[in-house]
């Protein structure tokens, strides 16, 4: 499996500005990834928390030797969303990852990224954005490996290559209303970024107090963390060429250099599982989805089989 690319996807949670610069300082020094994508994806709001720290962490991500990706908004409902995906399409020899259609306007003919956020789901879809310049997508957490292995086909026909996250909270849904903000007696334009106080999520419970759903702002994910390492070595079998890595608040310098590990074939996937657990990641893991099974559950064996 040498020769794949591990990635850390960008950070999802309203950390302070002081930690999130840390936090990526300290990937660029020290984390075994090829890339890195940096910018705001879920609200727009934060970014004026950022916006001034991000020339200094994309120059040391490169001195560092990762190559800096710039995602954009996932969901654009206000102006102000649509001025901030203005801005980062606007970054002059950029490298963009779209996360929602309404940058495909800005990129359109030059290359960029499709970022898991799009609905890619069929190689038609792959075929048209890669005419408009996509060279490469992460697919969607939700696929099945065979869906996979199709589009990363189609994918390759087209001079593409694609992306899967193996690690994290997996992101499920967007919404225009800011449940986070809901949950505390606030609304989303007075919501006093009530998000900051969860660094990995709200947990959302059922009434019976069965762990459900994570909450991020606007966004809702999974309360289980993706997980996959038996099935790394087929998603390579099926033409995956880069492995994502999802921020949280753990030691994410470990985890990437245990994945890197795993994907160098130094470890076993048993092993990374008791090193992710002894950093303290909640088990069990979820891998339902590639196996093409409910996402929250934890299959054995190898996806297809």
């Amino acid at each position: 499996m040498k020769g794949h690319d591990l990635t850390i996807g960008p950070v999802l949670f309203h950390w302070t500005a002081d930690k999130k610069r840390d936090f990526w300082f300290r990937i660029a020094d020290e984390a075994p990834v090829d890339a890195a994508y940096i910018g705001e994806v879920v609200c727009s709001k934060r970014t004026p928390f950022f916006d001034r720290h991000l020339e200094e962490v994309a120059l040391r991500l490169v001195s560092g030797g990762k190559k800096v990706v710039w995602s954009t908004i996932a969901e654009v409902v206000s102006k102000l969303d649509r001025n901030v995906v203005g801005s980062v399409c606007s970054l002059d020899d950029a490298e963009i990852e779209v996360n929602d259609a309404s940058a495909l306007g800005s990129v359109s003919g030059r290359p960029h990224r499709i970022g898991q956020y799009m609905n890619v789901y069929n190689e038609g879809t792959i075929r048209h954005l890669a005419r408009n310049g996509a060279n490469h997508f992460c697919l969607p957490a939700e696929l099945p490996l065979a869906t996979i292995q199709e589009l990363s086909s189609a994918a390759k026909l087209c001079g593409a290559s694609t992306e899967v996250q193996v690690f994290g909270r997996v992101s499920l849904a967007l919404s225009a209303r800011c449940y986070h903000a809901r949950a505390h007696g606030r609304t989303k334009d007075n919501c006093l970024f009530v998000c900051e106080n969860d660094s990995d999520g709200m947990a959302l419970e059922t009434h019976s107090g069965k762990p459900f759903l994570s909450i991020n702002g606007i966004q809702t994910l999974s309360d289980r963390y993706l997980g996959l390492s038996s099935e790394i070595r087929s998603l390579c079998q099926a033409g995956v060429s880069a492995l994502r890595l999802s921020p949280h608040s753990f030691d994410m310098v470990e985890i990437a250099s245990a994945y890197r590990k795993l994907v160098d074939g130094e470890i076993e996937a048993d092993e990374l599982n008791k090193m992710l657990d002894g950093i303290g990641v909640p088990q069990p893991f979820m891998n339902g989805f590639v196996h093409g099974q409910p996402g929250y559950e934890r299959v054995s064996g190898l996806p297809g089989h």
